[in-house]
């Protein structure tokens, strides 16, 4: 069994790219000693060649440099080569993990935008494999050429360290000065994205209610504050950019006037006093820049801080010893539970039982809490306190890959995904046709299947929003009883259905009792009542009245709480009209 992730995964898949590192601070060690090359060839010039007059040596000189030259090009793209694949290495390692621990927090939280963390793995990515980690690497040599400076003379050495500790100042003014916009427009750029995400999904009510106009105002006005705090981070980043630049290029006019001073005065030759010029440019460079890519080095150090705290929080499960197949036994314990991310609870103290292939009726009026229970029954929403139990084992202890294919799920809103209709009802794993069409057989959607144009290998795009509310539901039915799953709960399997459709559902429902398949139903239509086993009443999120079918209507049609809605009878009755 494989460790349990850490909250220092990052740290970890970093650390294991140690050797990558290795080998780039090698290459920035020779290209950084290489880049002394200018300093010394002009030095020879100066004080060699034009002294002796002596082409030869001259072309010898720059025969060599243009070598030198065509070496550290050949290392600079060896080293970005490196770079792209160290960054592409950390997102394989982490991307899965991620995507993992993002998904969990949506089911737990209801997050609005679970993909930005991998946008956030994405920044982490491009500055591995970007130019901004090159100044980093570069200055560690900072401190070698400053010393060279001071060899060269000690004026030289203090005008290169005034100016690198300006720069440094420079550097803290601009993290103090674009933190915090950077920040805001961070997190107001998700918030709006994830509103207009929102917003467009409804687009149908949106038409025919004339409400684009306000809508987009609204998202212009916050999009107009992005623009702001954009607007102000690249004047703050560019003012000191450009201060940053005129502070190098003074300082180095400074320099040649000092060495000029110097040579006058004898204490250099003219070949130092331009050798040290370029040296100075060397020392300010890389810290140049840093605060060029100062904003790139803010938004990796906010992901990287999002990303250790979504895996801290989300860590991916341990390996669990696989139980055997569920059959369908379901035990609820003193279960309550609250909507993500809130406390207040919206069911209370639920407790019953289901033997396997007992069909469940769940009834109560709006906001009772019975599509909250759906999701806690089948594993979506974890419990405050309490269990829920499958064969005796917690549903929330379950490997959910293990687990998935022994539960079926309609939700009350179905979504369809980005794919073709076999896809859907396969839940997206290898394509079983004897299986996808015996659920869609069974959800009664065959027939109509087959009368699309390409039949189960219809595209749907993103929600299958081109088929019809029913169309929808009946394939979101199949796709529940895909592979005989031993748990199924439906919510509100009938609210798009027409006759024929309910008539399917009904005769579904039927043959999942009879292959003892334990079945939950939540409807507010009494004609599907009728096949139901047990019945539970929820009234504000706790249980009224549960039992057989038969006793919980007596006893509400004894209370003048509900009138019949299925009897015995009836079901017989409905039973006959299946056969």
């Amino acid at each position: 069994m494989s460790r349990q992730h850490t909250p220092t995964e990052l740290n970890d898949a970093l650390k294991g790219t140690k050797p990558t590192f290795l080998v780039l601070l090698f290459f920035s060690c020779v290209i950084n000693m290489l880049m002394l090359a200018p300093a010394i060839y002009m030095l020879q010039v100066y004080d060699r060649v034009l002294v002796s007059k002596n082409t030869t040596t001259l072309l010898m000189l720059t025969l060599l440099i243009v070598g030198l030259y065509i070496i550290i090009a050949m290392i600079e793209s060896a080293r970005s080569k490196v770079m792209v694949r160290l960054g592409n290495r950390l997102d394989v390692k982490l991307s899965q993990l991620i995507f993992n621990s993002a998904f969990k927090r949506k089911v737990a939280t209801g997050d609005n935008n679970p993909a930005q963390s991998l946008a956030e793995l994405d920044q982490i990515r491009q500055f591995l494999s970007g130019n901004s980690l090159f100044a980093l690497l570069d200055i560690p040599w900072t401190p070698i050429y400053l010393f060279i400076a001071f060899i060269v003379h000690p004026l030289l050495g203090y005008l290169s360290l005034g100016g690198i500790t300006l720069l440094f100042i420079l550097t803290l003014v601009s993290e103090i000065a674009t933190k915090r916009p950077i920040q805001q427009a961070h997190a107001l750029t998700i918030t709006n994205a994830s509103k207009l995400n929102k917003q467009l999904q409804n687009s149908d009510a949106i038409e025919a209610m004339g409400m684009l106009s306000t809508l987009k105002s609204n998202w212009q006005e916050q999009h107009n504050k992005v623009l702001v705090l954009q607007t102000q981070i690249a004047d703050k980043t560019a003012g000191l950019s450009s201060l940053s630049r005129f502070v190098r290029v003074l300082l180095q006019s400074i320099a040649l006037g000092a060495g000029a001073l110097l040579v006058i005065g004898g204490h250099i030759t003219p070949g130092l006093m331009i050798a040290a010029s370029i040296i100075l440019g060397r020392v300010l460079n890389p810290v140049e820049q840093v605060i060029g890519s100062w904003k790139q080095f803010v938004q990796f150090r906010s992901a990287w801080h999002q990303l250790s705290n979504l895996l801290k929080e989300y860590p991916a499960p341990k390996d669990v010893l696989p139980l055997p197949r569920p059959k369908g036994n379901i035990s609820v314990e003193s279960v309550f539970a609250a909507a993500p991310g809130q406390h207040a609870p919206l069911l209370r103290n639920i407790s019953f039982q289901l033997e396997q292939g007992e069909v469940l009726g769940i009834i109560g009026p709006s906001a009772s809490g019975k599509t909250s229970l759906a999701k806690v029954l089948v594993g979506v929403w974890k419990p405050l306190s309490g269990k829920v139990r499958l064969d005796g084992a917690d549903i929330c202890q379950w490997d959910k890959e293990l687990l998935g294919p022994s539960i079926g799920y309609l939700p009350q809103d179905v979504e369809l995904f980005d794919g073709s209709i076999a896809q859907n009802i396969a839940r997206f794993t290898k394509n079983d046709s004897e299986l996808i069409v015996a659920a869609a057989q069974l959800a009664g959607v065959h027939e109509m299947i087959l009368r699309l144009p390409q039949g189960y290998d219809t595209l749907l795009g993103a929600g299958g929003h081109q088929l019809s509310g029913g169309q929808r539901q009946r394939i979101g039915l199949a796709r529940a009883v895909y592979n005989n799953p031993a748990f199924i709960v439906l919510d509100e399997p009938n609210a798009n259905l027409d006759d024929a459709g309910e008539f399917a559902l009904i005769k579904a429902i039927n043959t999942l009792r009879t292959q003892g398949q334990t079945t939950v139903i939540i409807s507010h239509r009494p004609t599907l009542l009728g096949v139901v086993n047990k019945v539970l009443l929820l009234n504000d999120g706790a249980i009224q009245e549960f039992g057989t079918r038969d006793q919980v209507f007596a006893n509400l049609r004894q209370a003048n709480i509900l009138k019949p809605v299925a009897t015995s009878s009836s079901s017989n009755n409905e039973q006959k009209r299946e056969a």
